[in-house]
Protein backbone atom coordinates (compact mmCIF):
# COMPACT_ATOMS: atom_id res chain seq x y z
CA UNK A 1 0.00 0.00 0.00
CA UNK A 2 1.25 3.71 -0.77
CA UNK A 3 0.37 6.66 0.97
CA UNK A 4 1.53 10.25 1.25
CA UNK A 5 1.95 12.45 4.48
CA UNK A 6 1.74 16.22 3.77
CA UNK A 7 3.47 18.21 6.65
CA UNK A 8 6.62 16.77 8.21
CA UNK A 9 5.43 18.53 11.77
CA UNK A 10 5.06 16.34 14.72
CA UNK A 11 1.58 14.80 13.11
CA UNK A 12 2.81 13.68 10.52
CA UNK A 13 6.40 12.82 10.79
CA UNK A 14 5.35 10.21 13.44
CA UNK A 15 2.24 9.46 11.16
CA UNK A 16 4.79 8.71 8.30
CA UNK A 17 7.16 6.76 9.97
CA UNK A 18 4.89 4.56 12.00
CA UNK A 19 3.10 3.78 8.97
CA UNK A 20 6.71 2.51 7.26
CA UNK A 21 7.29 0.84 10.17
CA UNK A 22 4.50 -1.72 9.59
CA UNK A 23 5.56 -2.37 5.70
CA UNK A 24 3.26 0.43 4.34
CA UNK A 25 5.44 2.81 1.73
CA UNK A 26 5.54 6.29 2.42
CA UNK A 27 5.82 9.74 1.07
CA UNK A 28 6.68 12.32 3.29
CA UNK A 29 5.64 15.92 1.69
CA UNK A 30 6.48 19.30 2.63
CA UNK A 31 7.25 22.48 1.27
CA UNK A 32 10.23 23.07 3.38
CA UNK A 33 13.13 22.50 1.11
CA UNK A 34 15.58 23.29 4.22
CA UNK A 35 13.33 20.15 6.32
CA UNK A 36 13.32 17.81 3.56
CA UNK A 37 16.75 17.94 2.53
CA UNK A 38 17.83 17.57 6.02
CA UNK A 39 15.26 14.42 7.11
CA UNK A 40 17.01 13.21 3.68
CA UNK A 41 20.55 13.48 5.86
CA UNK A 42 18.76 11.49 8.98
CA UNK A 43 18.35 14.94 10.92
CA UNK A 44 15.40 15.46 12.73
CA UNK A 45 13.20 18.49 13.07
CA UNK A 46 11.73 17.90 16.33
CA UNK A 47 12.52 15.80 19.60
CA UNK A 48 10.42 12.36 20.25
CA UNK A 49 12.15 9.32 21.78
CA UNK A 50 12.82 6.73 19.21
CA UNK A 51 11.68 8.58 16.38
CA UNK A 52 15.19 9.55 14.18
CA UNK A 53 16.55 5.62 14.97
CA UNK A 54 12.49 4.96 13.12
CA UNK A 55 13.07 7.08 10.89
CA UNK A 56 16.70 6.04 9.48
CA UNK A 57 15.49 2.49 9.46
CA UNK A 58 12.81 2.97 7.26
CA UNK A 59 14.15 5.23 5.14
CA UNK A 60 16.77 2.40 4.55
CA UNK A 61 14.60 -0.58 3.88
CA UNK A 62 13.20 1.94 0.95
CA UNK A 63 9.55 2.30 2.97
CA UNK A 64 10.26 6.46 3.60
CA UNK A 65 10.93 9.20 1.52
CA UNK A 66 10.88 13.37 1.56
CA UNK A 67 9.86 15.29 -0.75
CA UNK A 68 8.95 18.52 -1.55
CA UNK A 69 6.24 17.68 -4.62
CA UNK A 70 2.68 16.24 -3.21
CA UNK A 71 2.32 16.44 -7.66
CA UNK A 72 5.09 13.91 -8.14
CA UNK A 73 3.38 11.33 -5.68
CA UNK A 74 -0.19 11.83 -6.51
CA UNK A 75 -0.23 9.12 -8.89
CA UNK A 76 1.26 6.55 -7.41
CA UNK A 77 -0.58 6.53 -4.00
CA UNK A 78 -4.45 5.62 -2.55
CA UNK A 79 -4.71 7.68 0.47
CA UNK A 80 -3.13 11.64 1.35
CA UNK A 81 -3.26 12.84 4.65
CA UNK A 82 -3.10 15.99 5.31
CA UNK A 83 -0.68 16.60 8.74
CA UNK A 84 -0.52 20.36 7.98
CA UNK A 85 -0.73 23.12 10.59
CA UNK A 86 -3.62 24.60 12.25
CA UNK A 87 -2.35 27.75 14.31
CA UNK A 88 -4.54 29.46 15.84
CA UNK A 89 -5.26 33.00 14.27
CA UNK A 90 -5.69 36.48 16.51
CA UNK A 91 -9.30 35.62 17.19
CA UNK A 92 -8.40 31.84 18.32
CA UNK A 93 -10.15 30.69 15.79
CA UNK A 94 -8.17 28.05 13.40
CA UNK A 95 -6.51 28.82 10.43
CA UNK A 96 -6.87 26.88 7.42
CA UNK A 97 -5.01 28.26 5.01
CA UNK A 98 -2.59 25.40 4.92
CA UNK A 99 -5.39 22.76 5.22
CA UNK A 100 -7.14 24.43 2.05
CA UNK A 101 -3.60 24.94 0.04
CA UNK A 102 -3.29 21.05 0.36
CA UNK A 103 -6.29 20.74 -1.23
CA UNK A 104 -5.97 23.01 -3.89
CA UNK A 105 -3.13 21.01 -4.97
CA UNK A 106 -4.65 17.56 -5.19
CA UNK A 107 -7.70 19.25 -6.95
CA UNK A 108 -5.16 20.64 -9.42
CA UNK A 109 -2.97 17.55 -9.95
CA UNK A 110 -5.38 14.45 -9.31
CA UNK A 111 -5.78 11.54 -12.29
CA UNK A 112 -7.36 9.10 -10.34
CA UNK A 113 -9.48 8.31 -7.31
CA UNK A 114 -7.53 9.59 -4.19
CA UNK A 115 -8.71 8.99 -0.55
CA UNK A 116 -7.93 12.67 0.98
CA UNK A 117 -7.85 12.40 4.95
CA UNK A 118 -7.28 15.30 7.45
CA UNK A 119 -5.33 14.32 9.82
CA UNK A 120 -4.77 17.64 11.31
CA UNK A 121 -6.76 18.73 14.61
CA UNK A 122 -9.67 21.17 12.27
CA UNK A 123 -12.90 22.66 13.30
CA UNK A 124 -16.11 21.01 12.56
CA UNK A 125 -16.81 21.25 8.63
CA UNK A 126 -13.66 21.46 7.30
CA UNK A 127 -13.56 18.53 5.41
CA UNK A 128 -16.44 20.12 3.56
CA UNK A 129 -14.53 22.75 2.57
CA UNK A 130 -11.49 20.22 1.75
CA UNK A 131 -13.91 18.69 -0.80
CA UNK A 132 -15.92 21.90 -2.32
CA UNK A 133 -11.83 23.00 -2.85
CA UNK A 134 -10.79 19.68 -4.64
CA UNK A 135 -14.12 19.61 -6.72
CA UNK A 136 -13.80 23.41 -7.18
CA UNK A 137 -10.17 22.57 -8.81
CA UNK A 138 -12.06 19.42 -10.81
CA UNK A 139 -14.27 21.54 -12.33
CA UNK A 140 -11.87 24.28 -13.51
CA UNK A 141 -10.42 21.42 -15.38
CA UNK A 142 -13.71 19.91 -16.83
CA UNK A 143 -12.39 16.55 -14.98
CA UNK A 144 -14.72 13.77 -13.54
CA UNK A 145 -12.78 11.79 -11.09
CA UNK A 146 -14.09 10.80 -8.13
CA UNK A 147 -12.59 10.93 -4.31
CA UNK A 148 -13.23 10.58 -1.06
CA UNK A 149 -12.72 12.70 1.98
CA UNK A 150 -12.71 11.41 5.59
CA UNK A 151 -11.79 12.39 9.19
CA UNK A 152 -8.86 10.48 11.45
CA UNK A 153 -7.74 13.13 14.60
CA UNK A 154 -4.84 12.02 15.78
CA UNK A 155 -4.68 11.40 19.62
CA UNK A 156 -0.83 11.22 20.09
CA UNK A 157 1.13 12.62 23.44
CA UNK A 158 4.45 14.37 22.68
CA UNK A 159 7.34 11.99 24.52
CA UNK A 160 5.49 8.99 24.02
CA UNK A 161 4.00 9.28 20.16
CA UNK A 162 5.61 6.30 18.87
CA UNK A 163 4.15 4.08 21.39
CA UNK A 164 -0.07 5.66 21.17
CA UNK A 165 0.77 4.98 17.57
CA UNK A 166 1.70 1.74 17.43
CA UNK A 167 -0.46 0.38 19.88
CA UNK A 168 -3.68 2.93 20.14
CA UNK A 169 -6.54 2.47 22.53
CA UNK A 170 -8.66 3.96 19.25
CA UNK A 171 -8.73 5.07 16.07
CA UNK A 172 -11.17 7.56 14.74
CA UNK A 173 -12.22 7.71 11.46
CA UNK A 174 -14.78 9.78 9.92
CA UNK A 175 -16.13 8.87 6.87
CA UNK A 176 -18.93 9.39 3.91
CA UNK A 177 -18.72 5.65 1.34
CA UNK A 178 -18.18 2.33 1.73
CA UNK A 179 -15.13 2.56 -0.37
CA UNK A 180 -13.28 5.10 2.40
CA UNK A 181 -14.07 2.79 5.18
CA UNK A 182 -12.49 0.22 3.48
CA UNK A 183 -9.14 2.02 2.45
CA UNK A 184 -9.00 3.35 6.16
CA UNK A 185 -9.50 -0.25 7.68
CA UNK A 186 -6.96 -2.06 5.43
CA UNK A 187 -4.24 0.75 6.93
CA UNK A 188 -5.06 0.19 10.32
CA UNK A 189 -5.84 -3.50 10.84
CA UNK A 190 -1.89 -4.21 11.25
CA UNK A 191 -2.01 -2.26 14.56
CA UNK A 192 -4.71 -3.51 15.53
CA UNK A 193 -4.79 -7.48 14.83
CA UNK A 194 -5.77 -8.60 18.21
CA UNK A 195 -8.79 -5.95 19.12
CA UNK A 196 -9.94 -4.07 16.39
CA UNK A 197 -10.56 -0.71 17.82
CA UNK A 198 -11.45 1.76 14.86
CA UNK A 199 -14.27 3.39 15.68
CA UNK A 200 -15.60 4.63 12.37
CA UNK A 201 -18.26 7.88 12.19
CA UNK A 202 -19.53 10.50 10.39
CA UNK A 203 -16.93 13.23 10.01
CA UNK A 204 -18.21 16.26 12.06
CA UNK A 205 -18.62 14.10 14.83
CA UNK A 206 -15.07 12.79 14.51
CA UNK A 207 -14.39 16.61 13.89
CA UNK A 208 -15.51 16.79 17.41
CA UNK A 209 -14.11 14.53 18.76
CA UNK A 210 -10.64 15.36 18.83
CA UNK A 211 -11.71 18.53 20.00
CA UNK A 212 -13.97 16.98 23.02
CA UNK A 213 -11.15 14.94 24.04
CA UNK A 214 -8.49 18.23 24.46
CA UNK A 215 -10.77 20.13 26.01
CA UNK A 216 -11.96 17.14 28.90
CA UNK A 217 -8.54 16.96 29.49
CA UNK A 218 -7.58 20.59 29.80
CA UNK A 219 -10.57 20.47 31.56
CA UNK A 220 -9.52 18.35 34.26
CA UNK A 221 -6.37 19.92 34.54
CA UNK A 222 -7.55 23.52 34.95
CA UNK A 223 -10.54 21.52 37.77
CA UNK A 224 -7.80 20.18 40.33
CA UNK A 225 -5.53 23.20 39.84
CA UNK A 226 -8.83 25.54 40.74
CA UNK A 227 -9.14 22.44 43.73
CA UNK A 228 -5.64 23.16 44.29
CA UNK A 229 -5.58 26.75 45.32
CA UNK A 230 -8.69 26.57 47.17
CA UNK A 231 -6.89 23.86 49.25
CA UNK A 232 -3.93 26.09 50.41
CA UNK A 233 -6.61 28.82 51.50
CA UNK A 234 -8.28 26.17 53.82
CA UNK A 235 -5.48 23.95 54.68
CA UNK A 236 -6.52 20.89 52.68
CA UNK A 237 -3.35 18.71 51.31
CA UNK A 238 -4.29 18.33 46.68
CA UNK A 239 -1.92 15.11 46.98
CA UNK A 240 -4.04 13.73 49.60
CA UNK A 241 -7.26 15.19 47.68
CA UNK A 242 -6.35 13.68 44.97
CA UNK A 243 -5.97 10.54 45.91
CA UNK A 244 -9.74 10.62 47.08
CA UNK A 245 -11.35 11.26 44.20
CA UNK A 246 -8.97 9.34 42.12
CA UNK A 247 -10.04 6.29 43.31
CA UNK A 248 -13.47 6.89 41.96
CA UNK A 249 -13.59 4.75 38.81
CA UNK A 250 -16.15 6.98 37.67
CA UNK A 251 -13.63 9.99 38.01
CA UNK A 252 -9.57 7.69 37.54
CA UNK A 253 -6.86 9.07 38.56
CA UNK A 254 -5.33 10.48 35.29
CA UNK A 255 -4.68 14.01 34.60
CA UNK A 256 -5.83 15.29 37.78
CA UNK A 257 -1.85 16.42 38.97
CA UNK A 258 -2.31 19.75 40.05
CA UNK A 259 0.67 22.16 38.89
CA UNK A 260 1.58 25.38 36.85
CA UNK A 261 -0.84 25.22 33.97
CA UNK A 262 -0.86 23.27 30.47
CA UNK A 263 0.79 23.89 27.41
CA UNK A 264 2.11 22.65 24.55
CA UNK A 265 0.60 22.31 20.60
CA UNK A 266 -2.56 20.78 21.35
CA UNK A 267 -4.39 21.72 24.51
CA UNK A 268 -4.06 25.71 24.64
CA UNK A 269 -5.26 25.88 20.59
CA UNK A 270 -8.20 23.23 20.86
CA UNK A 271 -9.70 25.04 23.95
CA UNK A 272 -9.43 28.61 22.20
CA UNK A 273 -10.64 26.92 18.73
CA UNK A 274 -13.80 25.20 20.11
CA UNK A 275 -14.90 28.18 22.14
CA UNK A 276 -14.51 30.26 18.87
CA UNK A 277 -16.12 27.51 16.97
CA UNK A 278 -19.19 28.04 19.49
CA UNK A 279 -19.17 31.75 19.39
CA UNK A 280 -20.08 31.40 15.05
CA UNK A 281 -22.86 29.66 16.22
CA UNK A 282 -23.91 32.28 18.85
CA UNK A 283 -23.22 30.04 21.71
CA UNK A 284 -20.75 30.25 24.74
CA UNK A 285 -18.97 27.63 25.98
CA UNK A 286 -18.95 28.74 29.93
CA UNK A 287 -16.78 26.37 31.13
CA UNK A 288 -14.04 26.08 28.64
CA UNK A 289 -13.65 30.04 29.16
CA UNK A 290 -13.06 29.16 32.82
CA UNK A 291 -11.21 26.34 31.60
CA UNK A 292 -8.88 28.90 30.03
CA UNK A 293 -8.91 31.33 32.84
CA UNK A 294 -8.17 29.49 35.57
CA UNK A 295 -5.13 28.15 33.16
CA UNK A 296 -3.48 31.52 32.28
CA UNK A 297 -3.66 32.32 35.66
CA UNK A 298 -1.85 29.28 37.23
CA UNK A 299 0.90 30.22 35.03
CA UNK A 300 2.01 32.63 37.08
CA UNK A 301 1.49 31.04 40.56
CA UNK A 302 4.85 30.61 41.22
CA UNK A 303 6.26 33.76 40.09
CA UNK A 304 3.53 34.91 42.88
CA UNK A 305 4.86 32.83 45.61
CA UNK A 306 8.33 33.87 45.13
CA UNK A 307 7.25 37.57 44.94
CA UNK A 308 5.38 36.99 48.46
CA UNK A 309 8.51 35.14 49.77
CA UNK A 310 10.14 38.31 49.26
CA UNK A 311 8.08 40.62 50.17
CA UNK A 312 7.93 41.92 46.55
CA UNK A 313 11.55 42.98 46.31
CA UNK A 314 12.87 40.70 43.32
CA UNK A 315 15.14 43.44 41.92
CA UNK A 316 18.28 42.05 41.56
CA UNK A 317 17.65 38.50 42.46
CA UNK A 318 19.29 35.52 40.47
CA UNK A 319 16.55 32.87 39.94
CA UNK A 320 17.27 29.51 38.36
CA UNK A 321 14.74 27.63 36.47
CA UNK A 322 14.82 23.58 36.39
CA UNK A 323 12.77 22.77 33.08
CA UNK A 324 11.84 24.89 29.96
CA UNK A 325 9.96 22.29 27.95
CA UNK A 326 6.07 22.18 28.48
CA UNK A 327 6.10 18.72 29.74
CA UNK A 328 8.96 16.07 29.89
CA UNK A 329 10.42 14.38 27.02
CA UNK A 330 9.98 16.68 24.53
CA UNK A 331 11.81 20.16 23.30
CA UNK A 332 8.54 21.74 22.97
CA UNK A 333 7.85 25.25 24.40
CA UNK A 334 4.98 26.34 22.68
CA UNK A 335 2.25 28.18 25.19
CA UNK A 336 4.92 26.75 27.86
CA UNK A 337 4.35 28.05 31.55
CA UNK A 338 8.19 28.91 31.50
CA UNK A 339 7.26 31.18 29.09
CA UNK A 340 5.59 33.58 31.03
CA UNK A 341 7.73 32.89 34.38
CA UNK A 342 10.66 34.10 32.29
CA UNK A 343 8.88 37.42 31.11
CA UNK A 344 7.99 37.63 34.62
CA UNK A 345 11.23 37.52 36.08
CA UNK A 346 12.62 39.64 33.66
CA UNK A 347 10.15 42.53 34.43
CA UNK A 348 10.50 42.13 37.96
CA UNK A 349 14.18 42.74 37.75
CA UNK A 350 15.47 39.54 37.81
CA UNK A 351 18.45 37.64 36.91
CA UNK A 352 17.50 34.06 35.14
CA UNK A 353 19.66 31.24 35.04
CA UNK A 354 17.84 27.96 33.42
CA UNK A 355 18.60 24.55 32.40
CA UNK A 356 16.75 21.89 30.58
CA UNK A 357 17.98 18.35 28.83
CA UNK A 358 16.47 18.58 25.83
CA UNK A 359 14.68 22.62 25.41
CA UNK A 360 17.80 24.53 25.46
CA UNK A 361 17.94 25.09 21.94
CA UNK A 362 14.78 25.77 21.22
CA UNK A 363 14.32 28.66 24.95
CA UNK A 364 17.49 30.55 23.25
CA UNK A 365 15.46 30.85 19.74
CA UNK A 366 12.62 32.19 21.62
CA UNK A 367 14.04 33.80 24.39
CA UNK A 368 17.50 34.76 23.16
CA UNK A 369 19.91 35.82 25.37
CA UNK A 370 18.19 37.64 27.73
CA UNK A 371 18.78 34.92 30.31
CA UNK A 372 21.71 32.48 31.22
CA UNK A 373 21.45 29.18 29.92
CA UNK A 374 22.79 26.72 32.35
CA UNK A 375 25.20 23.50 31.59
CA UNK A 376 23.66 21.14 33.56
CA UNK A 377 21.29 21.65 36.69
CA UNK A 378 23.88 22.17 39.11
CA UNK A 379 25.28 25.21 37.40
CA UNK A 380 21.70 26.59 37.20
CA UNK A 381 21.39 27.28 40.83
CA UNK A 382 24.89 28.96 41.74
CA UNK A 383 24.23 32.10 43.67
CA UNK A 384 20.62 31.74 42.81
CA UNK A 385 17.72 33.20 45.71
CA UNK A 386 15.54 30.55 44.80
CA UNK A 387 15.17 27.24 42.76
CA UNK A 388 11.78 27.21 40.49
CA UNK A 389 10.83 23.46 39.05
CA UNK A 390 8.97 23.79 36.15
CA UNK A 391 9.09 20.61 34.41
CA UNK A 392 9.30 17.23 35.83
CA UNK A 393 12.28 16.08 34.04
CA UNK A 394 13.76 12.36 35.23
CA UNK A 395 16.97 13.80 36.36
CA UNK A 396 15.37 16.01 38.69
CA UNK A 397 13.82 13.61 41.09
CA UNK A 398 17.17 12.89 42.87
CA UNK A 399 19.54 16.09 42.99
CA UNK A 400 22.07 15.95 45.52
CA UNK A 401 20.15 18.64 47.86
CA UNK A 402 23.25 19.00 49.80
CA UNK A 403 25.26 20.42 47.23
CA UNK A 404 22.47 22.67 46.16
CA UNK A 405 22.07 23.54 49.57
CA UNK A 406 26.11 25.27 49.22
CA UNK A 407 25.48 26.39 45.58
CA UNK A 408 22.26 28.72 45.90
CA UNK A 409 22.92 32.09 47.84
CA UNK A 410 19.15 31.55 49.41
CA UNK A 411 17.71 28.15 50.21
CA UNK A 412 14.61 28.24 48.81
CA UNK A 413 12.72 26.19 46.44
CA UNK A 414 9.17 26.32 44.54
CA UNK A 415 7.98 22.82 42.96
CA UNK A 416 5.79 23.51 40.37
CA UNK A 417 5.27 20.00 39.88
CA UNK A 418 4.98 18.61 43.43
CA UNK A 419 7.80 16.25 42.87
CA UNK A 420 9.54 16.73 46.54
CA UNK A 421 8.57 16.55 50.01
CA UNK A 422 8.10 19.52 51.94
CA UNK A 423 9.08 17.39 55.20
CA UNK A 424 12.62 16.20 53.11
CA UNK A 425 13.25 19.36 52.22
CA UNK A 426 12.93 21.20 55.12
CA UNK A 427 15.22 18.92 57.08
CA UNK A 428 17.60 19.63 53.67
CA UNK A 429 17.59 23.29 54.91
CA UNK A 430 15.20 24.62 52.25
CA UNK A 431 12.51 26.56 52.40
CA UNK A 432 9.57 24.86 49.96
CA UNK A 433 6.87 25.86 48.58
CA UNK A 434 4.30 23.87 46.22
CA UNK A 435 0.92 23.61 44.63
CA UNK A 436 -1.70 22.93 46.48
CA UNK A 437 -0.72 22.32 50.09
Amino acid sequence: MKIAIVGTGYVGLVTGTCFAEIGVHVTCVDTNQDKIESLKKGVMPIYEPGLEDMVLRNMKAGRLRFTTSLEECLDDVEVVFSAVGTPPDEDGSADLSYVLAVAHTIGRAMRKYVLVVTKSTVPVGTARKVRAVIQEELDKRGEHISFDVASNPEFLKEGTAIRDFMSPDRVVVGVESERAEKLMSKLYKPFLLNNFRVIFMDIPSAEMTKYAANSMLATRISFMNDIANLCELVGADVNMVRSGIGSDTRIGRKFLYPGIGYGGSCFPKDVKALIKTAEQKGYRMRVLQAVEEVNERQKSLLFEKLKAYYGGELQGKTIALWGLAFKPETDDMREAPALVMIDRLLEAGCKVRAYDPIAMDECQRRVGDRIVYATDMYDAVLDADALLLLTEWKEFRLPSWAVIRKAMHQPLVLDGRNIYEKKEMEEQGFAYGCIGK
